[in-house]
């Protein structure tokens, strides 16, 4: 069985009701919808400061793209296919 420890938190009246109506409307407890949100943030938190990390350390390293290079790939976002 996993440890588990107990979180408190402040929730706008408006998004309590929403979680309240959630909670009933796919059977779950509100905890475990709490918790699942909060599993969901930090993980992509986590992810995001380590690609900060990893896009510092790059740059010290001087391991970055030029900016001709940089401005051919951003250069090609946007553009879409023709459909026909």
């Amino acid at each position: 069985m996993k440890k588990e420890s107990m979180v408190s938190v402040r929730l706008s009246a408006e998004l309590a009701a929403r979680l309240e109506k959630l909670s009933r409307a796919t059977d779950r407890s509100k905890s475990f919808l709490a918790a699942e949100a909060i599993e969901e943030y930090v993980a992509l938190q986590e992810w995001q400061v380590e690609a900060i990390k990893d896009g510092i350390a790059a740059a010290e390293r001087g391991d970055m793209a030029s900016h001709d290079e940089a401005m051919a790939v951003l250069g090609q976002w946007g553009h879409r296919r023709n459909a026909a």
